[in-house]
């Protein structure tokens, strides 16, 4: 396979859930993936046989996306083999690790949420955008896929610092949409809804009955599948004339009602 014969994509988060759905969904696409995730263990490294298993190259790559300073040697990383990347899947994030009060929340609790998913993420996609803007333009369409919740606009008092770092994630869409429209790089917010998957988990019930109770008009819970087709979808080119726009995967959960 010569260099750039495939477009590549390279997905945060990569070894569960969201992530793993995403990368299993580009390589059913014929895209080669970078799937990055804490460490390689062994659900990264599952991810990386069921990838390969539909014919595409992958390769695993450990990065905190916290720590700004390992950005470099990941990219490095990820465009050894292939020369450069097309497609950013911005999916790692973390939650709060408990619920409670917000006249509670820590100042610890705001600096990890807000410095994984939202300054972690804006610096990576800063450095990804970099390296798209001063590669040479291949002949597939380019993207910057960015998950964020439907918390970027739904208020849960009970994670506050996880809803601001999801909404200013909406804001980081946007202005990058318009910086990268030039040089052919759509950007894209996926937010998704009540999707089963680790960080969910420790809600299954309170979700279940809000779920029975007709919370969302399509009555069941998200799948990471119902997720990834359309990160797929969008990395592939068919939306080509949308950018910095929020594509709902929620059911139906962001319909306002009376």
């Amino acid at each position: 396979m010569t260099p750039r014969s495939r477009p590549v994509a390279l997905v945060t988060g990569a070894a569960r859930g969201i992530g793993r759905a995403a990368a299993l969904a580009l390589a059913e696409r014929d895209f080669d993936l970078a799937l990055v995730d804490l460490t390689i263990d062994g659900d990264l490294e599952l991810t990386r046989d069921r990838v390969i298993a539909l014919g595409a190259d992958a390769r695993c790559i450990a990065c905190d996306i916290a720590a700004l300073e390992t950005h470099a040697a990941m990219i490095d990383a990820a465009c050894e083999r292939s020369g450069g990347i097309d497609v950013l899947v911005n999916n790692a994030g973390v939650s709060v690790r408990k619920r409670g009060d917000l006249l509670e929340v820590t100042p610890e609790s705001f600096d990890r949420v807000l410095g994984i998913n939202l300054r972690g993420t804006f610096f990576l996609t800063q450095a990804v955008a970099r390296r798209m803007v001063e590669g040479a333009r291949p002949p597939h369409p380019r993207a910057i896929v960015t998950v964020t919740s439907a918390n970027a606009v739904i208020a849960g008092p009970d994670r506050a610092e996880y809803c601001f770092s999801k909404t200013a994630l909406s804001m980081v869409v946007k202005v990058f949409a318009l910086r990268l429209a030039e040089a052919g790089i759509a950007c894209y917010e996926i937010r998704p809804g009540i999707i089963r998957t680790d960080m969910t988990r420790v809600a299954t019930e309170k979700y279940d009955r809000l779920i029975a109770g007709g919370l969302t008009p399509i009555a069941r819970w998200g799948e990471p599948e119902d997720v990834g087709r359309v990160i797929a979808t969008i990395a592939a080119g068919e939306l080509p004339f949308v950018t910095g726009d929020a594509i709902n995967v929620d059911g139906g959960l962001h319909i306002q009602k009376l």
